[in-house]
């Protein structure tokens, strides 16, 4: 049986579309997702990138679950240094208030931009003993008294919510954290590939079930991959290309939106198909992807998979989600 399948959603907006166009995009994938039956949806916050539109990350999860049943939705995730623990107690509380039982809160230390833009946000400390102690705070507001372990400040409508905390991260750093605080961890393989197996060994070897944190009787971890599945391996490959250009970009300082696929052979020419970041993907037909998939699930022993698609057309993404979803599940 394979392992649970969820979904990364950074909203991205193509080249002559709008943000407007990209959210709405993004819900219909969403209502698609949980049609499918994937296990949850994540939205990732990013700032001053003019090609992702997922900079308001509670609005976004509070969207997708008016549009969804089933499917549990979260942030994948709060880059919290930007935030004001207090502010994302009652945000998140209000959308499980309103929604029930199925909003996750993964939390990172990175500012999820250039730190021009993070000085400009930042509300808390990343340093790992301030990100716990909110981490605990939190836990509290969601707790059955609503009130935060080190403040007497009460949350009412987050109290008795006990969404979920999930710790993410790219680096042993971030696994560390996580073990030691007994939560469940979300692996950023999929941008971040150097550190994966010694991430997911420290990760296990470091959890720990003693801190007031914990909140799982064991370790759990998801890792990232991106993904592009298409009815034959060319097709994917070509389609892959948008990802591999946005990631050029990143390389070369450019600031474009979502581009348009290109020939595999041409982008090659230019460089542009050496993407290290990339090295953790599944890309081809189902035959070819899902062997894949089930590959990086034996080298990490993930118990959950988060895939990560960037189409230029939203009928390509979610294509790719189906075929995947058929093969899959």
């Amino acid at each position: 049986m394979h392992a649970p399948l969820s979904i990364l959603d950074l909203v991205s907006i193509a080249e002559g579309s709008s943000a407007r166009q990209a959210i709405a995009d993004s819900m219909e994938a969403a209502r698609q997702a949980d049609r499918l039956g994937y296990h949850r949806l994540w939205f990732a916050e990013h700032h001053n990138t003019p090609g992702l539109a997922s900079s308001a990350t509670s609005l976004l999860v509070a969207q997708a679950a008016s549009v969804t049943e089933r499917i549990r939705v979260g942030s994948g995730g709060v880059m919290l240094p930007n935030h004001a623990p207090l502010m994302v107690a009652e945000q998140y509380g209000t959308i499980a208030t309103v929604h029930g039982d199925r909003i996750d809160l993964g939390l990172g230390r990175a500012p999820g931009t250039d730190m021009l833009t993070a000085r400009a946000l930042s509300r808390s400390s990343a340093e790992p003993q301030e990100f716990a102690q909110n981490i605990y705070d939190l836990q509290g507001w969601f707790g059955a008294e609503g009130t935060a372990h080190s403040t007497p400040i009460h949350s009412a409508v987050s109290a008795g919510t006990r969404v979920p905390i999930w710790v993410l991260g790219s680096t042993v750093n971030g696994a560390s954290i996580a073990g030691q605080l007994g939560l469940p961890f979300s692996l950023a393989s999929h941008f971040a590939p150097d550190q994966i197996d010694d991430a997911v060994r420290v990760y296990r070897e470091s959890f720990s079930t003693d801190a007031p944190t914990a909140q799982i009787e064991e370790p759990y971890l998801m890792a990232g991959i991106n993904v592009m599945v298409a009815p034959t391996d060319e097709e994917a490959q070509r389609e892959f290309t948008t990802v591999e250009q946005m990631f050029l970009d990143i390389q070369t300082g450019g600031r474009r939106r979502l581009q348009p696929p290109v020939d595999p052979e041409q982008l090659a020419a230019r460089g542009g198909r050496e993407q290290p970041m990339l090295r953790v993907s599944a890309v081809g037909s189902p035959q070819t992807a899902v062997p894949q998939l089930e590959d990086f699930v034996r080298r990490t022993g993930a118990d959950e998979l988060i895939v990560v698609t960037y189409a230029f057309d939203p009928q390509v993404r979610c294509r790719s989600m189906e075929l995947l979803a058929e093969h899959w599940f």
